[in-house]
């Protein structure tokens, strides 16, 4: 199995450049007939994490192509975390898409990855080339979240210091570090609400979903398939999966999903 070629990609213009890290393995002759997997990680997650090492290592044992990268602000990526919004970040999403892969693709998309997942093919398919997703696998995804799931909850300290400071900290039990949340990316984020009508994505999806989830309940995963108007949509929900999914039988269950999904396509 050859390991990833490690690159970095520019996205934006003149002082609003990132340095995008980016991990490609391509395919081989054994899977060259099979589309490729394109990984969107989460919220403050990155390319290193359980979910998409095994991705990776899957796709690497059928030949089948597999990009992963980070974010700006995440991981290896250059950029402020505080800059990023949804916009900014399905910017870097589509240049990385378009830079580095060809053909039918597979997007798997974990929490915030999921909404930026159902983006890309929004604007795919307003390009014309809607047929560049072969799939969607949506792991524990979190769309508009910012809205549905956040501003809800929001205390009026938090109110006070996005109106104010333009951001908020919460400590999380992922990290040392304690999340930031700005009040741009809960502006931004109205502008890319995806739950606000149909989103046809012309491919089928898969939906991964803890029913123990903390962080996005499970019955937003069940509003978002409302909002998918193809038949070709599947729900799994694990009583006791929780919101990373990251034991080995949650990981086994998505990578047969990918397989699967890889098969059919």
């Amino acid at each position: 199995m050859t390991e990833p070629d490690a690159s970095k990609l520019d996205v934006g213009k003149d002082n609003d450049v990132r340095s995008i890290a980016v991990l490609m393995r391509k395919a081989n002759q054994a899977g060259a007939g099979l589309p490729g997997v394109v990984w969107l990680g989460g919220y403050r997650s990155d390319m290193s994490g359980s979910k998409a090492e095994a991705l990776c290592r899957q796709a690497g044992t059928r030949g089948q192509a597999c990009l992963r990268f980070d974010y700006s602000g995440h991981g290896a990526s250059g950029g402020s975390f505080r800059e990023g919004t949804i916009s900014r970040w399905l910017e870097e999403s589509l240049a990385v898409f378009d830079h580095y892969t060809d053909g039918p693709q597979i997007l798997v998309g974990s929490s915030m990855g999921g909404w930026i997942a159902l983006r890309m093919v929004q604007t795919l398919r307003a390009r014309g080339v809607g047929n560049r997703v072969a799939g969607l696998v949506l792991i524990a995804p979190a769309p508009d979240f910012t809205l549905e799931l956040m501003e809800p909850e929001l205390t009026d300290a938090q109110r006070q210091a996005l109106e104010s400071n333009g951001f908020y900290e919460e400590p999380t039990p992922y990290g040392p570090d304690p999340n930031v949340f700005t009040k741009a990316l809960f502006d931004d984020g109205r502008k890319n609400r995806v739950l606000d009508g149909l989103i046809d994505t012309g491919a089928p999806v898969h939906i991964i979903q803890g029913m123990a989830d903390p962080d996005v309940p499970w019955r937003h995963a069940l509003r978002l398939v409302e909002h998918l108007p193809s038949d070709n949509v599947t729900l799994t929900l694990i009583r006791d999966g929780d919101h990373r999914l990251s034991r080995d039988q949650d990981i086994a269950r998505i990578l047969a999903a990918v397989e699967t999904m890889s098969a059919e396509a």
